[in-house]
């Protein structure tokens, strides 16, 4: 299954009673993979969940050396994004930065900006977007990121393309937006070649393909990028693109898991649940699951359920134990794009 971003897709709504049958655990695994493919990974899928600008989008800014990258903050719960615009709402301030060092900042962005340095001028753009240093001002963000752009910098095309998808200062067009992901692609951002690979995947603003999906997915997962290597592994988990094959599905999860993908963790845990693919193991199934749990992705709550009817209390103390070390030690990378 691919989560969508902070959506709570089906398992929250198939809860076991403690007690229930091993073939229960089955029926939870089968629910969880017959999620329909358009679910799959995406940084957004409901542009109106995540506020655009100016409401609070200067919370969302990642910062990444003297880069800041729009950013959309995947895998973030309803319930998140209900306090973020509801802080946003009732906070001016997030309207319009005063802080001072905001200020500096952004005046220090403006600077190199003129001067031709295309990472200022996205940074400039952001700032602008967000209304962080100065009045939220979509035109001058569009104005800096196409001057970027120019300079065929890669973090331009990713933010411009988010732009698009998103709908945030522009209108939305899905062919805009596939137009600057590929070429942010083709410049080596692993964020723009997974949102290709997603805008492939589910057919916006291109003609469906998946085994291009998959060709940008595999580019962007064996950069390390996690949300590409979950949707990989759900590419494999279906053979759509790719060939049918549980173990490598097993394999792209696993590393999209240990670096803190929530819905990666729950993919693990119902696989081990069942042993598809690898032995069964009760223990880690809870212990992912668990983890994914801690995190606030609360999907696999009916597998953990039956799963504390069925291991010891030794069993539970320890996967508990592991699971907390494990929520506290691999938070997802902030910096991606549109995918589960």
């Amino acid at each position: 299954m691919k989560c969508v971003q902070g959506n709570t897709a089906v398992l929250c709504a198939t809860r076991l009673r403690a007690g229930r049958s091993p073939v229960a655990v089955l029926l939870i695994f089968l629910i969880f993979f017959s999620v329909p493919p358009s679910a799959r990974a995406q940084q957004n899928p409901d542009s109106q969940a995540v506020p655009c600008a100016p409401s609070g989008l200067s919370q969302l800014i990642v910062p990444e050396g003297r880069l800041v990258r729009v950013n959309p903050v995947p895998e973030q719960t309803a319930q998140a994004r209900r306090r973020l615009e509801t802080r946003s709402a009732d906070d001016s301030s997030a309207n319009f930065s005063t802080d001072p060092v905001a200020r500096k900042a952004y005046k220090s962005f403006e600077a190199e900006a003129q001067k031709g340095r295309p990472a200022a001028m996205v940074n400039l753009a952001v700032s602008s977007l967000a209304g962080w240093g100065a009045p939220p001002n979509a035109g001058t963000a569009l104005y800096w990121l196409h001057a970027a752009a120019d300079q065929n910098f890669a973090l331009a095309f990713y933010d411009l393309g988010i732009l698009y998808f998103e709908g945030c200062g522009v209108r939305r067009d899905y062919a805009q937006a596939f137009r600057f992901f590929q070429q942010g692609a083709g410049a080596g951002d692993s964020a723009a070649q997974t949102n290709l690979g997603y805008l492939y995947d589910q057919g916006l603003g291109v003609a469906p393909d998946r085994v291009a999906a998959a060709r940008w997915y595999r580019r962007a997962a064996e950069g390390g990028e996690a949300r590409a290597q979950y949707n990989l592994g759900d590419l494999y988990l279906r053979g759509e693109g790719v060939p049918q094959d549980d173990a490598a599905a097993f394999a792209w999860f696993q590393k999209a898991a240990l670096q803190g993908h929530a819905g990666a963790r729950i993919m693990l845990g119902s696989i081990y649940a069942i042993g598809r693919g690898v032995p069964k193991d009760l223990q880690a199934a809870y212990l992912w699951t668990s983890a994914a749990a801690l995190q606030g992705d609360t999907r696999g709550y009916a597998l953990l359920l039956s799963l504390e009817a069925q291991l010891t209390p030794a069993q539970l103390a320890d996967a508990r134990l592991r699971a907390q070390s494990l929520a506290r030690s691999s938070a997802p990378s902030g910096n991606l794009a549109f995918i589960h």
